[in-house]
């Protein structure tokens, strides 16, 4: 496969529990260039928010959590027998623990959190600027990079988004029903296209992408159409 004189930036915004980082990771993967797990970084800030009591009894504490984001380092290291990189908060390995249902219950609260959303959004465009990256979250076509050359958005049906995430959890032994995981795709789905800030939507030049339906042959198919395309232009 002929790669192009420049590194493109490719990004991929969609709903939660569409396979969006999965996706990432592979199409990194194919193209030897770096993936940006830019959603394990809001979830990271919300696991630090959660253990320092920042979220206590359901409610986040807003001029807390800005106050201590001086205090939060995140990192991410190559874990060989994983074959991807691995979150860390301060130096502490917090790749499993940034995955639970508590974290996905309060992470659109503090994705919300200006200050937070500015930190973070620094830190992806100094790690992406030169290009050969591969990011997915919720505004990274529309606000971190708004002009990659490659933008998807992702969507699902939110039964299949629900029940995908659920097999996830019952194969880490989370006691999670698939009730409340419903419950918790519904609730993110309207905090994120809601919300003031960055709030999730389609950027006007992105491509859809509903997996519902499809194997991962067929999205990798489908994207590498769109790869393909972009290298005859």
């Amino acid at each position: 496969m002929t790669q192009p004189a420049h590194k493109l930036t490719i990004a991929i915004d969609g709903f939660s529990s569409c396979g969006k980082s999965t996706f990432a990771k592979q199409i990194a993967a194919r193209l030897g260039y770096v993936f940006i797990d830019t959603g394990a970084m809001y979830r990271a800030v919300t696991l630090y928010a959660i253990d320092h009591d920042i979220i206590s009894g359901g409610i986040l504490d807003t001029d807390r959590l800005i106050a201590a984001l001086d205090d939060i380092e995140i990192t991410f290291r190559y874990n060989r027998a994983r074959g991807a990189a691995d979150i860390y908060i301060n130096g502490d390995a917090a790749e499993g623990r940034i995955r639970t249902i508590e974290v996905s219950n309060y992470v659109s609260s503090v994705s919300s959190v200006g200050e937070v959303r500015r930190k973070l959004v620094a830190i992806q465009q100094a790690m992406g600027r030169n290009g050969g990256v591969v990011l997915d979250g919720r505004d990274i076509g529309t606000v971190v990079f708004p002009d990659a050359e490659i933008k998807l958005f992702m969507t699902a049906d939110p039964m299949v988004r629900a029940e995908r995430r659920y097999k996830e959890l019952q194969a880490k032994g989370d006691t999670t029903t698939l009730d409340e995981v419903y419950r918790n795709v519904v609730e993110r789905d309207h905090a994120d296209q809601n919300r003031a800030i960055s709030p999730l939507r389609k950027a006007d030049d992105a491509i859809v992408l509903d997996n519902s339906h499809m194997t991962v042959e067929e999205q990798m198919e489908f994207f590498m159409g769109i790869y393909n395309e972009r290298l005859c232009k």
